[in-house]
C-alpha cells in the first residue's frame, strides 16, 4: 500500500483489515477524512487517576472516547483494539518490555481502554489548504520529542509533555495555527512555534518517537501537543502494566474528521 491516493481511499475497515493481516506502517495518510487516535488501556484501578490527568492536560490527552473494562471496541472504533492498530506497545512496570503487532493474549478483563485525539486528524485540512506536510510527503512517520514542561501530575500519574513537528513555511504559519486551532479534539493549535530550545529540545534530528524530517530554508518548526504524552506518563509513573499505539501506529476510527471540526 505504497501509493499515497490508494491509503487515503481505504475505509477505516479497509485500513484496519491490513493491520490485523499484518500490515506495520504509520498511519498518516490513510483513510483520509476520518479520524486517527492514540491508545492507552490501563488496569480499572488506575482508569479514573488517568482521566483526571487527561482532563487537566487536554491540549496532550483529549480524550474521544473511554472502553467499559475489558472492552475490545469502542463506539468511535468499530475495529478489535487488540489487532486492528498496526503495532503496539507493552509497559510493565513504566519499561518498554515489547513491541508487537498482536496483544490479544495480552488483553485482560480489567483492562480500561481510552482512545485520545491524534493530530494526524488535521493533516488533511492542513494539505487541502496547501499547507505542506513532511512527513506525509516523505512516506515516513511524524517526528515527536519529549520537552522539558511538565503535565499538571494527577493521583498516580505525572509525566513530560510529549510534542509532534511539522515544518512550516514561515508566510503560512498563521494559516497552520487557525486551521489546527478548529480541532480541539484532535491537540488543536499548536503549543509552540520556532525555536526548540524554548521547549527543551535539543536537536530536532533526533527525535524521541517517529522519524527525523527535513526543515527547509524559509520554513519554521511548528510543535502540536502529541497523544503519545500517556505513555511518556506510564515510563513516569510505573503503573504495573499498560498498553499503548506505538507511536505514529494509529487507531484509524469511524468518525469524519469534520464531526470534531468546531466553527
Amino acid at each position: 500500500m505504497s501509493h499515497p491516493a490508494a491509503r487515503a481511499a481505504l475505509s477505516p475497515d479497509e485500513a484496519r483489515a491490513l493491520f490485523r493481516r499484518g500490515l506495520r506502517v504509520p498511519t498518516a495518510g490513510y483513510s483520509a477524512g476520518f479520524a486517527q487516535a492514540n491508545l492507552i488501556a490501563l488496569p480499572r484501578d488506575l482508569a479514573f487517576d488517568f482521566l483526571l490527568f487527561a482532563q487537566r492536560n487536554p491540549k496532550a490527552c483529549p480524550v474521544l472516547d473511554v472502553a467499559e473494562p475489558g472492552q475490545t471496541s469502542a463506539p468511535v472504533f468499530r475495529g478489535d483494539l487488540r489487532t486492528d492498530l498496526p503495532a503496539y506497545r507493552v509497559y510493565r512496570h513504566g519499561e518498554l518490555v515489547e513491541e508487537r503487532a498482536d496483544v490479544t493474549d495480552l488483553w485482560r478483563d480489567d483492562l480500561v481502554a481510552f482512545l485520545i485525539g491524534c493530530s494526524f486528524t488535521f493533516e488533511a485540512p492542513l494539505l487541502a489548504a496547501g499547507v505542506p506536510v513532511r512527513h506525509v510527503e516523505a512516506g515516513t512517520n511524524v517526528p515527536m520529542y519529549v520537552t522539558g514542561r511538565q503535565c499538571r501530575p494527577a493521583g498516580r500519574f505525572r509525566g513530560p509533555l510529549v510534542v509532534s513537528m511539522r515544518p512550516v513555511p514561515a508566510d503560512r504559519v498563521a494559516d497552520a495555527v487557525r486551521i489546527t486551532s478548529r480541532y480541539p479534539a484532535v491537540h488543536g493549535a499548536p503549543v509552540h512555534v520556532g525555536d526548540p530550545e524554548g521547549l527543551g529540545i535539543a536537536d530536532l534530528a533526533r527525535p524521541d518517537f517517529g522519524d527525523p524530517v527535513e526543515v527547509r530554508p524559509g520554513e519554521v518548526p511548528v510543535f502540536w501537543a502529541c497523544g503519545v504524552t500517556p505513555q511518556a506518563a506510564v515510563m513516569a509513573s510505573a503503573p504495573e502494566f499498560a498498553i499503548g499505539h506505538a507511536p505514529g501506529h494509529m487507531a484509524v476510527t469511524d468518525v469524519r474528521d469534520a464531526d470534531y471540526q468546531v466553527p
